[in-house]
């Protein structure tokens, strides 16, 4: 990449490019926008976002248009901005009602994106929830959760519902998860996971399964839960062969989970396992080049993945090549 960034965002377009935006590196907070082209694997700049942000989130909508959200820059921010893929510009959207960082989006059925908790000013931990609707281009505030978090996952089930895990409040590390109802717009709690964690990581499987994998809880986790939304139930999977958080988590064509990178009691990870969701075992692959984590992993249209950035002031991309 052109600038060395973590804690950034990248975001496959629907015309198989991958968008990298904002992160931070050792020169400060960014606002600079890279594009990956496929077919010459070559990084091109396109246009900055409006405000210098990381620890964002970045969703595509229905439209193929891209929606980055909150994020830090010393200041907690509101804003939020769209990426037309068509014309390369960004235009500001409406502000969020409250600022939040380290937060998360997801997008629902009906298009509307669903953003949960996160860190906003003077050190408040949220439970608030809102939705930002493509077709007014405004936030609306929902049912707050129960449990106010961030560092948190949430990951859309087949049912429609949101499933939100974990996360860290008061010095504590969450293991109380709770489901949203777009049609009520309310949440419920459910049955806890087995490990309290946060800076862990959230899947859905191809059966429509839920694979939480790795965190921290005062110890860095090796452990593996799945999540079953018929039964509601947790139970635990094998465990990961390296205790790693921050790290990234694909889902492959063919259903295997690959998991690259993050951090440990040894510091920055370069390696990577697959599990298989089959036996529920996990295999150690090649390790990547560079180790980093606050990276991000993409699968790419033709089925391969890149890896991008890191902590500490990474700026190569690399590719693992999916045989």
């Amino acid at each position: 990449m052109k600038n060395a960034r973590w804690a950034h965002t990248a975001t496959v377009l629907t015309n198989g490019k991958v968008l990298v935006a904002g992160g931070t590196s050792n020169i400060g907070v960014l606002n600079n926008v890279e594009l990956y082209d496929l077919p010459t694997r070559m990084w091109t700049t396109t246009n900055n976002m409006n405000s210098r942000r990381y620890y964002h989130t970045a969703t595509v909508l229905a439209n193929g248009q891209v929606l980055v959200t909150g994020g830090t820059n010393g200041n907690t921010l509101m804003s939020t901005e769209l990426y037309d893929p068509l014309t390369g510009i960004w235009t500001i959207a409406g502000n969020m009602n409250i600022g939040r960082f380290e937060h998360t989006a997801t997008v629902l059925p009906n298009g509307k994106v669903l953003v949960t908790g996160g860190y906003s000013n003077n050190g408040n931990i949220l439970n608030s929830s809102e939705l930002y609707d493509p077709s007014t281009r405004t936030w609306t505030i929902t049912g707050s959760m129960n449990i106010r978090r961030y560092y948190h996952s949430a990951s859309m089930l087949m049912n429609g519902k949101v499933l939100v895990t974990g996360g860290y409040v008061n010095n504590i590390a969450l293991s109380m998860s709770e489901l949203y109802d777009p049609l009520t717009q309310t949440w419920t709690i459910i049955n806890n996971m087995n490990n309290a964690r946060y800076y862990h990581k959230a899947s859905i499987l191809i059966d429509g399964q839920v694979l939480i994998t790795g965190g921290f809880n005062n110890n860095y986790l090796n452990s593996a839960e799945l999540y079953d939304p018929l039964t509601g139930t947790w139970s635990i999977t094998g465990n990961m062969n390296y205790a790693r958080m921050t790290h990234t988590v694909s889902i492959l064509r063919n259903g295997t989970i690959i998991v690259t990178g993050g951090y440990n009691s040894s510091g920055q990870l370069n390696s990577a396992e697959f599990y298989n969701p089959t036996t529920r075992q996990w295999t150690i692959t090649n390790f990547m080049n560079d180790k980093r984590y606050y990276h991000t992993a993409s699968v790419l249209i033709e089925g391969n993945v890149l890896v991008t950035g890191g902590r500490d002031n990474v700026n190569s991309t690399e590719v693992l090549f999916i045989s």
